[in-house]
């Protein structure tokens, strides 16, 4: 059986070690991906450091990729091998992104257009599906096509972003300018406002402030905030965004939910993830992987901007690490099993 390097896990907070593990066969509805680049997300981290998503060791971590199509399974009708793909992987260790071969549901990927390159590609998968989901799922939101009607139809509304210049963040500040709001107002380290505004932005706030400031400052800007996005969603930032939202908003989070509520409040909270199992979520990112080569054409959504890792699978240790120790900002760290 032919092997590729992998990544792995060797156990519950254990050490990562590169190995030999099989080249799996793509079944019924999915393809096999030459893994060329491989996104950490923060994630990552908290899986090793506190058990948690994993089965059994070793394991292979890894949820953002990017490559070519080697090969094509059973009923696959929207990839030929060459294609140039990009793609959410899974904790298993077919489907995880951390090694040279990886499976994907051809369902959940999308052609990589020329002006894109593996690197950008793999920024994506993660911190794109989390706002989609949350805006056009979660919230309900009209999808910025001119098919569905929702190109610039929330024009006017008021969105705070909390943590713009996170992964997540800087897809939320995109995806709201597609929308339509304004004014887009963002949390962030402030040397980040520059990039955030060519993203949409319209105000930046310094996330060093105490969040007792917040509604004070939010106020400035606009009298009413019907809508709020906490990409942090730390217990502190989650009430803050809580207690800035007009009642009757609507709040998303993209971890549980610690608010405190206030009886009579009339705010809905959501939470959100980069989720497809949920039957209305996977309806969604299907649409969404047919879409998102062309808003990448467009530009309508452009790659966060990254750092490439040295050594290889060898270098995506010190990189998780840099993320656990919060000494990344404003980027994303992409690995090349290949190197």
């Amino acid at each position: 059986m032919a092997t590729q390097k992998s990544l792995l896990l060797q156990g519950p907070q254990g050490a990562f070690v590169v190995g030999d593990q099989p080249i799996p066969e793509p079944g019924p509805g999915e393809i096999l991906v030459k893994v060329y680049a491989a996104a950490l997300n923060p994630v990552d981290w908290k899986v090793r450091k506190y058990n948690i998503f994993l089965s059994s060791y070793p394991a292979i971590l890894g949820l953002d990729g990017a490559g070519d199509v080697v090969k094509v399974g059973e009923g696959v009708s929207n990839f030929v091998p060459g294609d140039k793909v990009f793609f959410p992987g899974v904790y298993d260790n077919k489907g995880a992104t951390w090694q040279q071969y990886a499976l994907a549901d051809a369902e959940f990927a999308a052609k990589i257009p020329s002006n894109i390159s593996y690197d950008q590609a793999a920024t994506l998968p993660t911190g794109l599906t989390t706002p989609y989901n949350g805006f056009y799922q979660g919230w309900g939101l009209t999808l910025p096509t001119k098919a569905a009607g929702g190109l610039g139809k929330y024009a006017g509304t008021p969105i705070l972003v909390i943590g713009g210049s996170s992964a997540v963040g800087q897809f939320t500040i995109q995806l709201a300018k597609a929308s339509g709001f304004s004014p887009i107002i963002t949390t962030s380290s402030l040397k980040h406002t520059d990039h955030l505004k060519s993203f949409g932005a319209t105000h930046v706030l310094d996330r060093h402030n105490p969040l007792s400031t917040l509604a004070s400052e939010v106020a400035k800007i606009t009298p009413a905030l019907p809508y709020v996005f906490d990409a942090i969603a730390l217990p502190d930032t989650q009430q803050a965004a809580y207690d800035v939202l007009s009642d009757g908003g609507k709040l998303a989070i993209v971890l549980t939910n610690s608010i405190k509520t206030k009886e009579g409040d009339e705010k809905v909270v959501h939470q959100v993830q980069a989720m497809r199992t949920v039957p209305e979520q996977k309806k969604l990112l299907v649409e969404g992987y047919n879409t998102w080569t062309e808003w990448l054409q467009t530009g309508l959504i452009k790659p966060q901007p990254l750092e490439a890792l040295p050594n290889g699978l060898n270098g995506i240790a010190d990189g998780l690490q840099r993320l656990e120790d919060d000494k990344i900002s404003g980027i994303k760290l992409v690995a090349h099993p290949w190197d």
